[in-house]
């Protein structure tokens, strides 16, 4: 299956949740095991014997797709989530979405100063989140291998505000 048909598994919802926004709801593709499958075997293999040595999913679809990863690549997973979800001591960072303001948490432990990550979400879009996720990673001592998207939306231009990061989305939206 090429990713062109990865692409089709992805249904587009206008105007969710406000108007003017056209939503990519991964969850077709996520039911359908074989594109899931590809999906995560394309989004892992690129970090096998780099030393990965967690996979930081970010809530909520993050975490489908980190886990996934983390299975795949024999690691463990690290969840960073909305504010009081997690149950011990936590660092936290505020971000911007394209639609509203929130916050987001780590434990502190989570992460030991040079160890090797991978930042796993669904979509990569104005790139607010994944910027606050970053900047708890940093403050913790991570070793940030890549940012991993399963979809990037383009014309919202996220990437541009991961500069100094390697970023890789399997599936390019124009639209």
């Amino acid at each position: 299956m090429a990713t062109g048909d990865l692409k089709k598994r992805i249904r587009n919802v206008p105007d969710f949740p406000r108007k003017g926004i056209q939503f990519k709801d991964i969850t077709t593709l996520l039911s359908d095991p074989a594109s899931f499958q590809q999906a995560i075997d394309l989004m892992a293999h690129r970090h096998f014997n780099k030393g990965v040595e967690a996979v930081v999913g970010i809530e909520a679809r993050g975490f489908v797709m980190g886990a996934a990863m983390a299975y795949k690549l024999g690691t463990g997973v690290v969840l960073v989530r909305k504010p009081g979800k997690l149950p011990y001591k936590t660092v936290s960072a505020s971000y911007e979405l394209e639609y509203g303001k929130d916050r987001l948490e780590i434990h502190e432990d989570a992460i030991r100063p040079g160890m090797k990550v991978v930042v796993a979400d669904d979509v990569l879009a104005t790139g607010g989140t994944v910027v606050a996720v970053l900047d708890l990673l940093n403050r913790l001592g991570a070793d940030i291998v890549e940012c991993c998207f399963l979809a990037e939306l383009t014309p919202l231009r996220g990437r541009e505000r991961l500069k100094n990061q390697k970023v890789f989305s399997l599936l390019k939206f124009d639209e």
